[in-house]
This record gives C-alpha cells, structure tokens and sequence, in this order.
C-alpha cells in the first residue's frame, strides 16, 4: 500500500479512533491488499463530539446507545429514563470512548 495513501488516510480519521490505535492502523494499512481499500476509504465512522452532543440533548432516552450501534444498552437507558438521569451522565464521560471504539471494530473487519 501507498505510504503518502495510508498517512492521508490516518491523518485525516484520527479523531474517530483512540490514539494508542492509530500505529496499530497504520501499520496494518500498510500491508493490506489494494482491493479492500476502496471499502475502508468509504466507511461510515460515527464522530464522537456528534455522539456526545446527542448524549447530551437526548440520551436520556437512549438515543446515543442506539446512534453507535448498543442497542441493548439504548433500549435500557430508554426504559429507566436513563437510569434516572445517573446513566445519562455517566454516558456523558464514556460515550466519546465507546464511539471510538466502535469505529474500531468497525475497522479491524477489513484489517483482518
């Protein structure tokens, strides 16, 4: 793979991903074949600033859960209003991380 293509690449996502995951992409970026790369320029990462900004205006109802993939934990947070307002703020805190992570997870299917 293209060094200058997989820098661009890391550069311009890095605020999906954690930081101590950024070597880890890149390096395997470097190794996968060219035919999967046009699939993991077109992902569709979630932002996590959107995930907090929507923890915050909705995520008593669960919304950001259901926004990044937890469907469980959106379904409870809607049924215990947030577990009355704790998990909403606890989310507040947890969310940018779980946003990130879940990119990741998203990523690692076409790493590996």
């Amino acid at each position: 793979m293209d060094v200058q293509k997989v820098d661009m690449f890391v550069m311009s996502n890095a605020k999906f991903f954690e930081s101590h995951h950024l070597n880890v992409i890149r390096e395997r970026l470097l190794v996968i074949d060219d035919s999967k790369w046009g699939m993991i320029t077109t992902l569709q990462l979630k932002d996590p600033q959107t995930s907090l900004i929507i923890s915050i205006l909705a995520g008593v109802f669960g919304v950001d859960r259901f926004m990044i993939g937890d469907t469980g934990l959106g379904i409870g947070k809607l049924l215990t209003c947030g577990g009355i307002g704790i998990w909403s703020i606890v989310d507040w805190f947890l969310i940018q991380g779980a946003t990130k992570e879940k990119n990741m997870q998203k990523l690692q299917q076409f790493l590996y």
